[in-house]
């Protein structure tokens, strides 16, 4: 697969040349951890790729549902993007502050939409602003556009799909948490969690799919990244991670090397976590 793929994944330099097109929209998609100390809107008022508006993963998502940003219902995305003056016959790109964290969670988002023509921005807003790329403060101006969306239900999964698939063994589930919280030797950062696994997972921390530079790996790389976790390719996929939002690396990456066959769990640990009639694995 080519490095720019205007469907996955697409450089700084290709979104330089393509800045002015009349038909592109730039989403700033940026998320951090409680923790992390950091604020994706602040940071975009602050500074942003010219045009980008601002994707709030918390606010366009389901607020009926009691776990963290899921995904939202398709009249509420369709809203929302409109007042984002986002549409059909646009090309999108999605980045984030961190590098590769949460831009690939709104990619998934507009794939399970129906939406094919969104990429992630490798290297994100770092990488932009390493190579002394053009930034402003202003908001950018919107118009709307009418947006068509056909739910891809085929890419996601709830509790019950997971549960069915972790006793079956039919799918390799993949966790993109770090190595510790997949083996349950340190605490959640959600409180009332329980710590450890899916049973039968394997976890592959989304870091190892990408490069110091926080670019995601080539073709190569992620195959060898994949090997080394023992995922069995030839499987159905099914991502996981503590909400959501780095499981969609793990999508993204399985795209990038022409894997289709993949579905995320939208509740992720946040859900399997808090349910004590849920079998949990460690080690």
């Amino acid at each position: 697969m080519p490095h720019s793929d205007p469907k996955t994944l697409v450089s700084t330099d290709w979104l330089a040349a393509h800045l002015r097109d009349p038909d592109l929209r730039i989403l700033d998609a940026s998320w951090y951890m409680p923790d992390d100390g950091r604020d994706g809107r602040t940071e975009y008022n602050a500074g942003h790729i010219p045009s980008a508006r601002f994707f709030d993963i918390d606010d366009i998502s389901d607020h009926r549902s009691d776990l963290p940003h899921m995904a939202p219902p398709v009249e509420k995305f369709m809203s929302r993007l409109r007042k984002l003056g986002v549409g059909d016959g646009h090309q999108v790109v999605v980045y984030d502050g961190a590098g590769l964290f949460s831009a690939a969670r709104v990619w998934w988002l507009f794939r399970l939409m129906g939406k094919a023509d969104v990429a992630v921005l490798d290297g994100g807003l770092p990488k932009w602003k390493a190579e002394g790329r053009e930034l402003e403060d202003l908001p950018p101006m919107i118009r709307d556009r009418h947006m068509t969306v056909q739910r891809q239900a085929h890419l996601v999964r709830d509790v019950t799909q997971v549960a069915r698939a972790s006793k079956l063994g039919d799918h390799e589930i993949i966790d993109a948490r770090s190595a510790e919280r997949f083996a349950g030797t340190v605490p959640e950062p959600r409180e009332g969690l329980r710590s450890g696994h899916i049973p039968g997972a394997k976890n592959l921390p989304y870091g190892t799919l990408l490069n110091a530079d926080g670019t995601m790996k080539d073709a190569d790389g992620l195959r060898a990244a994949f090997a080394a976790a023992e995922v069995d390719l030839t499987k159905p996929a099914i991502t996981s991670c503590g909400s959501g939002v780095t499981a969609a690396i793990i999508n993204l990456a399985l795209d990038r090397i022409g894997k289709t066959d993949h579905a995320l769990y939208d509740g992720s640990w946040a859900e399997w976590g808090m349910y004590g009639d849920l079998e949990v694995a460690t080690g």
